[in-house]
């Protein structure tokens, strides 16, 4: 006796595919969040990694690298670069982990972006920013830096948008970065 071929019906295909659907509207959501915040991260230790290198060449020389020269746009052939690489760090990121350029500001060059107060800055300063996922300053409502309350740069990822938040490091602290969520807080 032969035995009939049995395919999928109808109404299983139909199972198989709400279930698929059901997983990815589930699963697709989580995994572009978890790969920007691998992103945010990494970008977050790259600019410490600057920032440990410049405080290291300003405990060694007293000023910061290409003091007051550096404002804006990292460049791979600039001063700033050959200043502290690489005796103070062996390969120096130009890039953030989405591909767009750090701003790093120096000395005086300091007092002229996110409001902070020139009496507050001098040669020994520096500044070093990502701007986020989107690559475009801000991302959230403008950041303007309030001496008197340092945690008021901080925030919560709540969504994806978050991301497109500037990461801004003044002198090795963070300005404005996420808020760092300890578990039972």
């Amino acid at each position: 006796m032969l035995k009939k071929a049995r395919g999928f019906t109808l109404v299983e295909l139909l199972i198989a595919v709400a279930v698929v659907g059901i997983l990815s509207t589930i699963v697709i959501p989580n995994a572009i969040v978890a790969i920007q915040k691998a992103k945010q991260k990494e970008t977050m230790k790259q600019i410490v990694h600057l920032a440990t290198a410049c405080a290291d060449y300003v405990a060694t020389v007293g000023y910061a690298p290409d003091s007051g020269n550096q404002s804006g746009v990292l460049q791979a052939s600039g001063n700033f670069i050959s200043s502290i690489s690489p005796m103070f760090l062996r390969i120096c990121p130009i890039n953030d982990q989405w591909g767009n350029p750090f701003r790093v500001y120096t000395g005086t060059a300091v007092a002229s972006v996110y409001s902070i107060p020139a009496e507050d800055i001098g040669d020994e300063d520096f500044l070093i920013v990502s701007l986020g996922r989107d690559g475009e300053d801000g991302g959230d409502e403008s950041f303007i830096y309030q001496a008197d309350n340092p945690a008021a740069g901080l925030y919560r990822i709540n969504s994806v948008a978050d991301f497109d938040n500037d990461l801004i490091n003044l002198n090795g602290s963070w300005l404005h970065a996420p808020r760092i969520l300890f578990r039972g807080s």
